[in-house]
C-alpha cells in the first residue's frame, strides 16, 4: 500500500483527486444498492415486476445513456459532466428514501442511472488527459481506488440499513452532495481536443467510423461478460452445493472480499509486471485468457461428487472452487484493465476520447445484458440436464474466443493508431 500511495502523490492534484471521487462515487453507490431489491420488496411491499421494472430503468438509463453523456462531456468540458452528475445522484438517492409511490421510485432509479452515465465516460477521459503518458499507471491506481469503494460500501450500506434504509438513502445521497461540493471548487476545468464542427451527429460519425475502435470493443465485451459472473453464476454456484443458510451468505460474501482486496494488494505490481515485459496488446491477451481459465477449477469440479449435506467436504466444494475463480478474474482484470482504457484512448487518436468511452461503455453494457441471459439460460439447462460443467465450459470458450479475437487485432496492427478516415478526421 506504501508504494501505492507514492505512486499516487507522483500524480498531480486533478488525477489525485478523481482517484479519490471514484473511491467515494463506489463507497456511495455500493453502501445502498446492494439493498434497494429488500428495501422495495420488504418495507415497501412492492410486487416482483415492480422491482424488477425500478432496478431495470436504473441499468437502462445508464447502459443506455453512456454515449449521451461522453457525447456531452466532449462538448460542454469534463468537469460539468462529473458534477452534474454527481448532482443528480444525490437528488435521485435521497429521493429513493423519501417516497413510495412506483412512479416517483422509477424516476428517482432513472435519475440514478443517468447519473453514472454523465460522470463515468467525463471521469475516464479526464484521467487519461492529465496523466499522459503515465495513464496505463494511473488507470491501474484507478482500478484500485474503484475496487476499494466496492469493498468498503456494502459494509458500510449494511450498518445503516440494520437502522433504516433510508438513514442509508440519505447518507449516500450526503456522501454525493459534498463531493458535487468538493468537485465545484477543486476540480480543474478540463477539456479534450475540440469536438466536431459537425454537431452531435459528427461526433457519432466519426466515432462509429472507427472500424478498428469498433472491433475492440467487440472483443472486449467477452471480458466484462466474464467478470460479470462474480456477482451472478459464482454466488448462484455456491448456494447451489452449499444452500442458502448461513455458510452460503458467508461464502458469497468471500467472493466479493477476495475478489476486492487482490486488487488493492495487487494491481500495482502486476502492472509494472506487464509493462515491463509485454505490448499492450499481449497484455490484454494473457488478461482474457486468465480470465476465461477462471472457469476451469469450476469445470473440474464439476466432475467430482458432491458431499453430503451438511459436511465441511460439502462447503469446501461450494466455496473453494467459486473462490479461486473470483480470485483468478480478478489476476485476468488487473491485467487487462489499465491496457484497456488506454487502447481506448490510442485508438480514439486522443481525439472525442468521452464519446469512444461512452459508446465503448454502452456496447459493453449490451453484451453484459445479452451474455447474463445466456449465462441464466445455460444454468438452467445444466441443472435440467445434469450437466452442471455445461456453462462453465460455455465461459471458458468465451475467454479463449475473446483473447483469439484481440491476438488477432493485435497481429494485424489494430489495436494502435487507427488510420484517418477520409472526411470524418476532426481538423
Amino acid at each position: 500500500m506504501r508504494k501505492t500511495l507514492e505512486q499516487v502523490r507522483g500524480y498531480d492534484r486533478s488525477v489525485q483527486l478523481l482517484l479519490a471521487n471514484q473511491f467515494t462515487i463506489n463507497l456511495g453507490f455500493y453502501m445502498l444498492m446492494p439493498y434497494l431489491a429488500q428495501h422495495l420488496s420488504g418495507t415497501l411491499g412492492l410486487a416482483g415486476w415492480a422491482v424488477g421494472l425500478v432496478l431495470g430503468v436504473r441499468n437502462f438509463s445508464q447502459q443506455g445513456m453512456f454515449l449521451i453523456g461522453g457525447t456531452l462531456a466532449d462538448r460542454f468540458g469534463y468537469k460539468p459532466l462529473i458534477v452534474a452528475g454527481c448532482l443528480l445522484r444525490t437528488a435521485g438517492f435521497a429521493t429513493l428514501g423519501l417516497v413510495d409511490s412506483v412512479a416517483a421510485l422509477l424516476a428517482a432509479s432513472a435519475a440514478t442511472g443517468f447519473a453514472g452515465a454523465l460522470f463515468n465516460p467525463a471521469v475516464r477521459a479526464y484521467l487519461a488527459a492529465d496523466a499522459g503518458e503515465r495513464r496505463v499507471e494511473a488507470f491501474a491506481l484507478f482500478n484500485i481506488f474503484y475496487q476499494a469503494g466496492i469493498l468498503l460500501g456494502p459494509l458500510v450500506g449494511m450498518l445503516l440499513t440494520g437502522i433504516d434504509f433510508r438513514l442509508t438513502c440519505l447518507v449516500s445521497a450526503a456522501v454525493f452532495g459534498l463531493l458535487s461540493i468538493v468537485q465545484i471548487r477543486a476540480l480543474p476545468t478540463r477539456r479534450g481536443q475540440p469536438a466536431s464542427s459537425a454537431g452531435v451527429i459528427g461526433q457519432w460519425r466519426t466515432v462509429l467510423a472507427n472500424r478498428a475502435f469498433l472491433l475492440f470493443a467487440a472483443a472486449m465485451t467477452g471480458a466484462y461478460v466474464l467478470s460479470f459472473q462474480v456477482y451472478l453464476a459464482l454466488p448462484l454456484e455456491v448456494r447451489r452445493i452449499g444452500g442458502a443458510g448461513e455458510a452460503g451468505t458467508v461464502a458469497v460474501a468471500l467472493l466479493f472480499a477476495a475478489s476486492g482486496l487482490a486488487t488493492i494488494l495487487g494491481q500495482t505490481r502486476i502492472t509494472t509486471w506487464c509493462k515491463q515485459h509485454l505490448t499492450p496488446g499481449q497484455a490484454l491477451v494473457r488478461g482474457l485468457l486468465f480470465m476465461g481459465g477462471a472457469f476451469v477449477p469450476l469445470v473440474v469440479a464439476s466432475a467430482l461428487p458432491v458431499p453430503a449435506a451438511g459436511g465441511v467436504g460439502r462447503w469446501s466444494l461450494a466455496a473453494l472452487p467459486p473462490l479461486l475463480a473470483a480470485l483468478l478474474l480478478a489476476v485476468g482484470t488487473m491485467i487487462a484493465y489499465p491496457f484497456e482504457m488506454d487502447t481506448v484512448v490510442r485508438l480514439a487518436d486522443d481525439r472525442l476520447v468521452a464519446t469512444h468511452y461512452g459508446l465503448y461503455n454502452t456496447v459493453c453494457g449490451i453484451g453484459i445484458t445479452i451474455g447474463n441471459l445466456l449465462t441464466g439460460v445455460s444454468l438452467d439447462a445444466a441443472r435440467a440436464a445434469g450437466m452442471s460443467a455445461l456453462p462453465w465450459l460455455a465461459l471458458l470458450g468465451l475467454g479463449l474466443g475473446s483473447a483469439a479475437a484481440l491476438h488477432g487485432l493485435h497481429r494485424t496492427g489494430r489495436l494502435t493508431r487507427p488510420q484517418p478516415v477520409e472526411g470524418l478526421r476532426q481538423p
